[in-house]
């Protein structure tokens, strides 16, 4: 549904033209260094408003209302809340009988019985990203300084320099997707669990919650198929683990190995593109032309990075937990 976490859980709620959107934390430890101007630095890095993001502006200042004392947290679930002040529904009301190709108006509509939100895209928006990367900040600290987390844009639109894939995108007049690689440095060996319990099957499962991911893999990914066996192995060249390459991507049997995490996932293209298309209008019955219109992102990727690390701390900080191997340098 709308939580994620086992000790670390996450629930996210707010629509994007509701008043607000928001997060419920539970089980952070208490006593850790968190005000308003931690979140900051983060947030700035998943604002539109750069070229290829949408031009939607927002102060994305997040108010904590619960769980925070004396700008430490309590142990007590903390509720964070972002107000939405910069919208502009009445573009969405002239799309209502059109739902949008790529979108999840339709599926929404059906399973809703036309009682959600639609404006903005409603709950399924990617204005809800602010959630998690809001959680992340606070993930990230749990897991302390010695783990690093850097996610960076590995193409936009198929090319490896991502003003070069954005120059295409705005010649065809149209949105392009992207490649994201995530690498995680610091981690012990042993996080993690065989199956349904496994890294991968936790990342993943993490990922595939930031609207427009499409694909996920980890290590050589989908290269381990054209593979041999001896080329893919990675031999192990001393006690700490440490591997002679990095194929699996810091992950063994669902667990870390303590080399590198390494996973990259892809963006699809903006559904939301200006391009005329033909497709059903609810209200007619009938397949006809239509283009969207509104403030959009041509790429997506571009303000993913962030987001992914947030979830990925998500993930890390859950487990951590799970081990009882979270530093309390707070304390100090």
């Amino acid at each position: 549904m709308n939580s994620f976490g086992r000790i670390f859980r996450v629930n996210v709620f707010g629509e994007s033209h509701g008043e607000s959107v928001g997060v419920n934390i539970d089980g952070t430890p208490a006593g850790i260094p968190l005000k308003q101007e931690d979140f900051l630095p983060d947030l700035e890095r998943r604002k539109g408003g750069a070229r290829g993001t949408t031009p939607r502006k927002e102060e994305d200042l997040p108010f904590l209302k619960s769980g925070v004392f004396n700008d430490r947290t309590t142990g007590a679930p903390i509720t964070i809340l972002f107000e939405n002040n910069n919208t502009r529904s009445a573009d969405y009301a002239k799309l209502r009988e059109f739902p949008r190709p790529g979108h999840a108006d339709f599926v929404a509509a059906k399973k809703f019985g036309g009682f959600e939100d639609y404006r903005g895209g409603g709950h399924f928006s990617g204005r809800l990203t602010l959630n998690l990367v809001a959680a992340g900040v606070i993930a990230k600290k749990i897991l302390g300084e010695g783990i690093k987390i850097n996610a960076v844009i590995k193409e936009v639109g198929g090319f490896a320099d991502a003003e070069e894939g954005l120059e295409e995108a705005i010649k065809a007049k149209d949105s392009v997707g992207g490649i994201v690689e995530c690498t995680v440095d610091g981690l012990p060996i042993g996080l993690g669990e065989p199956f349904f319990d496994s890294v991968e099957s936790a990342l993943a499962h993490a990922a595939f919650a930031i609207p427009a991911i499409k694909g996920i893999e980890f290590g050589a990914g989908f290269a381990a198929a054209k593979m041999k066996g001896l080329e893919h192995n990675d031999p192990i060249v001393d006690a700490t683990g440490k591997t002679a390459t990095n194929h699996a991507g810091g992950i063994v049997g669902g667990i870390t190995n303590g080399n590198q995490l390494v996973f990259r996932v892809a963006v699809k293209p903006t559904s939301s593109t200006p391009k005329e298309q033909q497709t059903l209008n609810i209200a007619s019955g009938q397949v006809e032309t239509f283009s969207v219109k509104g403030r959009h992102d041509l790429c997506i990727a571009l303000r993913v990075p962030v987001v992914l690390e947030a979830v990925t701390a998500m993930v890390l900080a859950d487990f951590m937990l799970l081990e009882m191997r979270v530093p309390r340098v707070w304390q100090q």
